[in-house]
C-alpha cells in the first residue's frame, strides 16, 4: 500500500459525497495505491450512514466509528494504527483541505526523504480577527517554544512517512503538536508546504474560542514533557533545591541580623514578628515538596515499561 488517506470526522454528512468524489478524481489518475480511512467521532448525524454507503461504492474506503466524541486526537490515533500505506496522509472532512495537494505531499515524503510535511495556508479564507490573527499569534508563540520553524503548525493536511505515526502517541489534545512529538521520537527531517485553503461550504466549525486556551495549556505541556519526562528531576529538584536554599539563607540572615544586634546592644526586632520569616519558611517547605515531587517523578521514570525503549532505524546487531 503506498497511501493511507485518514480523515477524522464529526458530523459531516453533507461534505462527505463531495469529498470522497474529489479524493477519488484525483487518486485514480496517479498509479499509487492507496486507501481512505474515515473516522467517524462521534457524529449524531447521519455520517456514519453515508461513510457505510460509501464501503460500496468505493473499495478503497474503510470506516471506524466512535460510540461517542473523543475528540480529534483520539480519531487520529485509531487512523494512524489502522493505515497500511508507506505514506499517511491526513486531512479535514470539511472540504476546506484540498486533496490536490496529496501528489506532491506524498512524493515529498518518498522522494524528498522528508519524515514529515506540513501544510501552509499561507492565504486563508478565514474571518481576520476571530481566525487569522489568532493563529499568527499562536504559530509565532509555538516557533518561538519549540523551535519548530512551522508557518501553520495545527494544519490539518499533513504527511507522514510511516514510522512517524507509529512511532507516536496522540492524545488528548495533541494533534495540534504532532509535529513536535514527531521530533520528540527523534524524526528530525519535518518540512513545510504551501497548500490550497478552500472556503467552508457545509456545516460550521467544531472548535470555538476555548481552543486558544486549551492550545497554550497542551504547549507548555508538551514542550515539559520533551524535555523532561524522562528525567524530571532535572527541573523539580533544580527548581526545589533552589528554593529550599532561598528559604533557608532568608531565614538565617534573619536569626544571624538580630543575634548580632543583640551582640552589639542595638535595637532588633523579634524574628518571628517579621513577615518575612514566614515567607521564608513557606518557600523552604515549597521547596522541599518540589524536590520530593522530582524524586518521585524519577521513580515512576525509572520504573516505567518503556524507560529504555529507542527508535532503531537499522539492526547492526548481527554485523557485530
Amino acid at each position: 500500500m503506498d497511501i493511507s488517506i485518514v480523515i477524522p470526522l464529526y458530523n459531516e454528512e453533507e461534505s462527505l459525497p463531495h469529498l470522497m468524489e474529489w479524493i477519488s478524481r484525483v487518486m485514480d489518475v496517479q498509479g499509487t495505491t492507496y486507501e481512505v480511512i474515515l473516522v467517524d467521532d462521534g457524529s449524531n448525524d447521519s455520517s456514519w450512514q453515508t461513510i457505510e454507503g460509501f464501503i460500496w461504492k468505493y473499495p478503497m474506503v474503510r470506516g471506524i466509528k466512535f460510540r461517542r466524541n473523543y475528540g480529534k486526537s483520539a480519531a487520529l490515533q485509531v487512523g494512524f494504527a489502522a493505515a497500511q500505506g508507506e505514506v499517511v496522509i491526513t486531512m479535514d472532512a470539511d472540504m476546506q483541505d484540498s486533496p490536490e495537494e496529496i501528489p506532491e505531499l506524498y512524493r515529498m515524503i518518498k522522494n524528498d526523504g522528508y519524515d514529515l510535511v506540513s501544510g501552509w495556508k499561507k492565504k486563508r479564507r478565514d474571518p481576520f480577527f476571530s481566525k487569522r490573527l489568532p493563529s499568527k499569534m499562536y504559530n509565532f508563540t509555538v516557533r518561538c517554544i519549540t523551535g519548530i520553524k512551522l508557518h501553520d503548525m495545527n494544519c490539518g493536511l499533513k504527511a507522514y512517512h510511516r514510522n512517524v505515526v507509529k512511532s507516536i502517541e496522540v492524545y488528548g489534545e495533541m494533534h495540534r503538536y504532532i509535529p513536535v512529538l514527531a521530533r520528540q521520537a527523534g524524526f528530525k527531517r519535518i518540512g513545510e508546504k504551501v497548500v490550497q485553503h478552500q472556503e467552508r461550504k457545509f456545516g460550521s466549525s467544531k472548535f470555538g474560542w476555548e481552543r486558544y486556551i486549551n492550545g497554550f495549556l497542551d504547549l507548555m505541556s508538551v514542550t515539559f514533557v520533551s524535555r523532561f519526562g524522562k528525567r524530571p528531576m532535572h527541573f523539580f529538584g533544580t527548581l526545589g533545591s533552589l528554593m529550599f536554599l532561598s528559604g533557608g539563607l532568608i531565614a538565617i540572615w534573619l536569626i544571624a541580623s538580630k543575634i548580632w544586634a543583640q551582640a552589639h546592644h542595638l535595637k532588633y526586632r523579634p524574628v518571628t514578628d517579621q513577615p518575612l520569616f514566614y515567607i521564608a519558611l513557606v518557600i523552604a517547605i515549597i521547596g522541599v515538596q518540589f524536590f520530593m515531587a522530582g524524586f518521585i517523578g524519577e521513580l515512576v521514570s525509572r520504573s516505567s515499561a518503556d524507560r529504555n525503549q529507542y527508535l532503531i532505524e537499522k539492526d547492526t546487531a548481527e554485523k557485530l
